[in-house]
């Protein structure tokens, strides 16, 4: 099975690297991290760097297709970047076509998400809604083989549910041990439903200044 993730400038590091750790536990699949373009690239902190080998035209027609999110995947949408052209080129050849976190957006400007239930970061929920998706609370939804994560740590259960569908449970709990994967967070405070008032409008406005410094570059 080959495997091809898709990243650009500006990711959130965990929505890539999650599933990438997961995924890469599974001996005999060729995995292919891929961008537009081969050189350096950057995540949304600006503080780790990629050496990028693979462009999209080496991988155009992956059995599992992922993207990963970020606050620049919003723009990256609206924009029609090369990386919603690849997912709309690629996606008629794969047999899963995933995102992670707002990179569900990326999914929706490729015209995938119509009429269809799908997740993303909650902040995100409106502007998913744009591209014909039904949002839901749910941490991974599975419509055919459009699969769509929450936010950011929600890319680790979606590869694990992959795992499962694709080479059953066993494998699956096998990976999850391996990489003692075993959630014990000292808050429930995980979505926004269940985390205090002042905390969400805490988030909030410091994701929409983050944001704004980021869409302003």
């Amino acid at each position: 099975m080959q495997i091809a993730i898709g990243l650009y400038p500006g990711l959130t590091l965990l929505d890539a690297i999650g599933p990438y750790q997961v995924l890469s536990q599974v001996p005999g699949n060729e995995l292919i991290v891929c961008a537009e373009r081969t050189g350096r690239l950057t995540d949304d902190n600006g503080l780790i760097h990629f050496d990028i080998e693979h462009t999209f035209a080496d991988a155009p027609r992956p059995d599992l297709l992922l993207v990963p999110g970020g606050f620049i995947s919003r723009k990256l949408a609206r924009d029609r970047d090369p990386i919603v052209d690849w997912i709309a080129e690629a996606h008629p050849h794969t047999t899963y076509t995933t995102s992670v976190c707002t990179g569900s957006l990326l999914l929706g400007a490729a015209g995938l998400l119509e009429g269809l239930d799908a997740t993303t970061h909650w902040s995100a929920y409106d502007e998913l809604a744009t591209y014909g998706a039904r949002p839901t609370e749910k941490r991974v939804v599975q419509q055919g083989r459009i699969w769509t994560a929450a936010g950011v740590s929600a890319g680790i259960d979606l590869a694990l549910t992959l795992l499962a569908e694709i080479y059953g449970p066993e494998m699956s709990q096998a990976v999850q041990l391996g990489i003692e994967y075993d959630p014990q967070p000292p808050f429930d405070a995980g979505s926004p439903s269940k985390a205090p008032a002042d905390v969400l409008e805490l988030v909030r406005a410091v994701s929409a200044e983050k944001e704004a410094a980021i869409l302003g570059q």
